[in-house]
């Protein structure tokens, strides 16, 4: 391997590694207020949000297969569930919609 390739490999390593660990440096042992607390908790709920909604606005086939997928992601999601246990909720519903129809 090239002595180029090696040194972007670590220099990919730290840009992805700092701001990673930055905010457990910079915050240890710190309390965040409230209302951050509060907007940091919805931040997987919105990311799930961007990234299911293009998927249902691009799908050719069958719409149904992303209507019930989002239905079933949003009704998890207000249930209260875990992020993951809301991907793989959408996925094994619509695992039965595929299989069904």
């Amino acid at each position: 391997m090239s002595s180029h390739i090696v040194w972007m490999i670590i220099g990919m390593a730290a840009v992805t590694y700092i701001p990673r660990l930055l905010p457990f440096v910079l915050f240890k042992g710190k309390e965040l207020p409230g209302f951050v607390q509060g907007i940091l908790k919805n931040v997987p709920y919105a990311t799930l949000g961007a990234l299911i909604f293009p998927g249902i606005l691009l799908i050719n086939e069958d719409i149904w297969f992303g209507i019930i997928g989002a239905a079933a992601a949003f009704l998890a999601a207000l249930l209260g569930a875990n992020v993951i246990v809301v991907v793989l909720g959408s996925i094994a519903v619509l695992s039965v919609y595929s299989f069904l129809v």
